[in-house]
């Protein structure tokens, strides 16, 4: 009986480490969504401008997809479209297909990258959501097994 309880504590300390260098880990993103403003330009729309270089492994006349260059997972990219819509909570029934197509180059670029086990996809929204760019954007995110919940 004292080994399990002796387990059971080295167990509980270890799992409240873990939780909490990964609350570490979260908490400059978490941040930078706590101070981020929708009224500013962006780093996509100075990518999409061009005056920041990006290699896009997908372009067309209605969206991009580049690689994160903060990396979560093995493989990680963003689909963003041309048009600047803020966050998807203000996306209007005009946006309809453009948002359908965001979806469906992510598809597209996922299946060229060789993620047929899966990946997942993100969409942070406002502040609590940790939306840290004010243009809307879709992570793809994939090469290794996903955890559950996410967050």
């Amino acid at each position: 009986m004292r080994n399990i309880l002796v387990n059971a504590a080295f167990f509980l300390r270890r799992s409240s480490v873990r939780r909490l260098s990964n609350i570490g880990k979260m908490s400059s993103e978490v941040a930078k969504a706590q101070t981020a403003s929708a009224s500013e330009d962006t780093i996509f729309g100075k990518i999409l401008r061009k005056e920041i270089p990006c290699k896009f492994i997908y372009e067309d006349d209605k969206c991009v997809a580049f690689h994160d260059i903060n990396g979560q997972a093995p493989k990680h990219f963003l689909v963003i479209p041309r048009k600047p819509i803020v966050q998807l909570s203000k996306a209007v029934e005009d946006d309809k297909e453009l948002l359908g197509h965001l979806m469906l180059v992510g598809a597209k670029v996922a299946e060229e990258l060789g993620l047929e086990k899966g990946y997942r996809v993100v969409i942070n929204n406002g502040q609590h959501g940790a939306q840290s760019v004010y243009h809307l954007h879709l992570h793809f995110l994939g090469g290794r097994q996903m955890q559950w919940p996410p967050g």
